[in-house]
């Protein structure tokens, strides 16, 4: 099953930067610039038949910025023969109020000085299961141990954020644990 990604508010999380290093890694050539460094044109010769052309926003206050992300997605899902959700899985590096459901799967030794402590937890991400690393304190560090004592499931909403492909959980909050 094909799925396009419409969504705006994730289509404007993705940084121009990283789809630009995509291409690049990927055999596609930049060929120009329009409307003052507004968008990038990116080019692609896959055989004497085929040619693709993909038009980069280089800006995110563009009005139609998402809409041609969404596009991005569309040719690279016919090129690449990857469903967009596995590419989009790969831009994506800054998600703000990301609500995660997942388990805790390990719990760091927490700080001596205060109740607190890294956690990891395994959630979805765009249809994968991933680890994800995050800072609790305080009731929510206790929560938390519960959690990953009981396997019971837990819900917070924080910024997702993805480093060095690792996925990193910033200013938790609303974490409890879930009664499905």
């Amino acid at each position: 099953m094909k799925v396009t990604i419409k969504d705006s508010q994730i289509l404007k999380t993705v940084n121009p930067n990283v789809i630009q290093a995509h291409l690049q890694a990927t055999g596609w050539h930049e060929t120009g610039r329009i409307y003052n460094d507004a968008g990038a044109i990116w080019r692609l010769k896959k055989d004497a038949a085929d040619e693709y052309e993909i038009l980069l926003p280089l800006q995110h206050s563009l009005g139609d910025y998402a809409e041609r992300m969404s596009d991005i997605l569309k040719t690279l899902e016919t090129v690449e023969n990857r469903d967009q959700v596995e590419i989009l899985s790969e831009f994506i590096t800054n998600y703000p109020n990301f609500i995660m459901q997942g388990v805790v799967m390990q719990i760091a030794t927490p700080s001596i000085d205060k109740l607190s402590g890294e956690i990891t937890l395994l959630g979805e991400v765009f249809e994968k299961l991933r680890e994800i690393k995050t800072e609790l304190a305080d009731h929510d560090y206790i929560l938390a141990i519960k959690a990953y004592q009981e396997r019971l499931p837990i819900r917070c909403t924080g910024d997702l954020v993805k480093v060095d492909n690792h996925f990193i959980l910033r200013n938790p909050h609303n974490f409890k644990i879930d009664n499905i």
